[in-house]
């Protein structure tokens, strides 16, 4: 994790150049089989690098991120380099600027070794070079739509990654690539330079080794840059291991003063089909018994586990705000007959057809759809208020589309395995409240060993 890494840059040990060097060697050797890097950034990591070195050798130390290499996912600009979507229509497409996220990870002392890959347009895991693999088992696909920054934080190509999220598209495949990722709230994190799929849903975050390096990642790119107005101000106070004092202050366990939820149908689920193979059965049965192993570590840990449910509200309802936005970022594109055919995906719930049947929803039925999900956030603030975070499977949870309509900040994070793929957790929490959310989960990670569980790549 970034956190070791840290410690043998800053005590010298270890050179910036050198860690950047056998992260370029490992994309190299293990990019193309998952199909995780677009473009390998080496002329500019290489410089970085020893622009790192020499500053920590004149004692100048920006901080842990100093001389770390990263990767980003390939919708955020980088000034001079391509940025391609995913996308065959713009995959020579160079951006005259560097993202906010990039500028601030440049001004932490990161050095960006690659752009990794996406789904094209930011959905699944298919681009115009392929479907990304993943590195647990790379007959599989590593999900979507972060997908190279999945597998290549997973399989050791990158210290971290930086991804997006729409609509699951963080927190998917952080769960399928057995990474930690951290969707911050809605309006935490500037998307300047990022591409815009849903201007009212987009959010970027951290996809980690470890929950604290998902503290450190956010805590160098968060906050209002004055080019995206959605950001505010909203401090980011991070005490380490230590909940915010509350009710249960001084009771037995770290989390004895949070109030902490769990929607308890999701954690005793059953095979959808009435009629179950074996082969099925027996997966559930392994699946309910990871996950009430996983709540006990809570309860050990001084967590007062409430069951608790999801606002009854028909979100599915409302979910075309997202395809209706998608639409019109890419409506100059639709109305070029061309490029949308020569994107990978032409099904029917591919973005071409999504792009161009949107045209046809009313203005209408788009405006009384908002005015519903702002009753929807009155519903989860009302929820909110009765607990500091809550628990749910990852990523399959109900609450996955609510809390991206409603811009509540997750972290999903490795809970077991099942037929040797990892499965995850994912603890929600309070808007702007990513600190509470980060002290659980990792009061979790240090109670147990499965961050520490890397796939083998040979």
């Amino acid at each position: 994790p970034v956190t070791a890494l840290a410690a043998l840059i800053e005590s010298k040990r270890l050179t910036s150049t050198e860690l950047t060097k056998i992260y370029l060697d490992r994309l190299k050797k293990h990019g193309d089989t998952l199909k995780c890097v677009v473009t390998l950034t080496e002329t500019l990591a290489m410089q970085q690098a020893a622009a790192a070195d020499a500053e920590i050798k004149a004692g100048k130390y920006r901080g842990p991120l100093h001389g770390i290499p990263w990767g980003a996912k390939d919708l955020l600009a980088t000034k001079g380099i391509k940025t391609t979507w995913g996308a065959t229509p713009y995959k020579d497409q160079v951006i005259d600027l560097d993202a906010t996220v990039v500028e601030r990870l440049r001004d932490a002392g990161a050095v960006l070794v690659a752009k990794l890959s996406m789904g094209a347009l930011a959905q699944g895991g298919v681009w115009f070079g392929g479907s990304t693999h993943n590195p647990w088992n790379v007959e599989r696909s590593s999900s979507g739509s972060s997908a190279g920054p999945g597998a290549a934080t997973a399989a050791g190509l990158v210290g971290f990654a930086i991804g997006t999220e729409t609509l699951g598209s963080i927190i998917s495949p952080s769960v399928t690539n057995g990474v930690t990722g951290l969707r911050p709230t809605y309006g935490r994190v500037s998307r300047h330079g990022a591409m815009a799929l849903s201007w009212t849903m987009d959010k970027i975050g951290p996809m980690c080794r470890s929950v604290e390096d998902c503290v450190l990642v956010l805590n160098a790119i968060y906050g209002s840059d004055g080019k995206d107005d959605t950001v505010t101000d909203a401090p980011f106070e991070w005490n380490g291991s230590t909940p915010p004092a509350g009710a249960g202050a001084g009771m037995a366990g770290p989390l004895a003063s949070l109030r902490v939820g769990y929607i308890q149908k999701e954690f005793e689920g059953a095979p959808n089909n009435p009629s179950p193979t074996e082969a099925q059965r027996q997966t559930f049965i392994a699946r309910n018994a990871m996950y009430a192993e996983a709540l006990d570590v809570f309860r050990k840990a001084g967590a007062r586990l409430e069951p608790m449910a999801m606002p009854d509200f028909p979100n599915q309802a409302i979910g075309f705000v997202l395809s209706a936005e998608a639409a019109a970022a890419f409506d100059d594109l639709t109305r070029n007959r061309e490029q949308p055919a020569s994107l990978t995906g032409q099904s029917a719930g591919d973005w071409p057809n999504t792009f161009r049947s949107s045209r046809f929803i009313p203005a209408v039925e788009y405006i009384r759809a908002m005015r519903a999900r702002r009753l929807l956030m009155q519903e989860m603030d009302k929820l909110m208020s009765q607990y500091d975070v809550f628990l749910s499977p990852a990523p399959g949870s109900s609450s996955l589309q609510v809390t991206n309509l409603t811009g509540h900040p997750a972290i999903a994070l490795k809970s077991g395995f099942i037929d040797n793929m990892p499965q995850a957790i994912m603890v929600t929490g309070r808007l702007y409240d990513e600190a509470t959310v980060c002290c659980l989960a990792l009061v979790y990670e240090q109670a147990t060993e499965w961050h520490k569980k890397h796939p083998t790549l040979s």
